[in-house]
């Protein structure tokens, strides 16, 4: 097995328990948080199933459009949105959820749009898909618009994971409880700026990183929401108790 197949595999199974675990808390709990953040990581999970996929079989147009939909496109902004739902309890936040399901749909009618044009002709298995996306796409002019809508997603999804986890770290480090919960928020935050930073790296023409990238990311984010969601101990739930809303 090569390391661009041994990656992406190994990443999918990560995201595959990962989604389980939390999509499990949605069935118990039903808060819609926990709903957003299993659909977005099913979607990361499809992309590197994808990769593993196009390294170990070959082409397939239907992959190519669950890859550059789920794993370049929304997944960021499903897992983010997820903790916008779990902080900012308004109202308003309905309105990007809305948004978001909206931006969802526009970006598949425009992946089905481009299918037709797929320069599969030029698919190298040899190279990781992440290398060479752009010459099997079509240009933007001619019709690829979908690809004007990843910025978006990503840049949606990046602000409000880091910035939420980031958040979150500092409230229980400044109310001094829960430990677990600072680590855990921090792992996260890590492991969302290590899969922005392979993401950039890709569209800067860097696609070999995107893999690591990946694998880094999943590996942190399941282990910082396993330590963040852990049972606390009688003596910090005293603590947490204690300390003023």
């Amino acid at each position: 097995m090569s390391i661009q197949t041994l990656l992406p595999f190994l990443s999918t199974v990560i995201m595959v328990i990962f989604t389980v675990s939390v999509l499990e808390r949605y069935l118990v709990r039903r808060k819609l948080h926990f709903l957003f953040w299993g659909i977005g990581l099913a979607m990361f999970g499809a992309g590197s199933f994808a990769e593993a996929y196009f390294a170990s079989v070959g082409w397939s147009g239907p992959v190519f459009f669950a890859w550059y939909l789920f794993g370049a496109a929304l997944n960021a902004g499903w897992i983010g949105h997820g903790t916008m739902l779990l902080l900012a309890r308004r109202r308003w936040v309905h309105i990007f959820t809305v948004l978001l399901l909206l931006g969802s749909v526009a970006a598949a009618i425009g992946m089905l749009s481009i299918m037709p044009k797929l320069n599969a002709a030029s698919f190298n298995a040899a190279l990781p898909i992440s290398e060479q996306y752009r010459t099997i796409m079509p240009k933007i002019s001619d019709g690829a618009w979908v690809r004007l809508t990843t910025p978006f997603f990503n840049i949606y999804g990046l602000v409000t994971l880091v910035g939420g986890a980031l958040w979150s770290a500092w409230l229980f480090l400044r109310k001094q409880v829960l430990p677990n919960r600072v680590v855990g928020n921090v792992l996260i935050a890590i492991g969302a700026l290590l899969i922005g930073a392979a993401s950039t790296a890709t569209r800067l023409g860097s696609g070999q990183y995107l893999y690591l990238g990946e694998l880094a990311a999943a590996v942190l984010m399941f282990t910082g929401f396993r330590t963040a969601s852990a049972p606390a101990t009688e003596a910090e739930r005293l603590a947490a108790a204690a300390q003023p809303a």
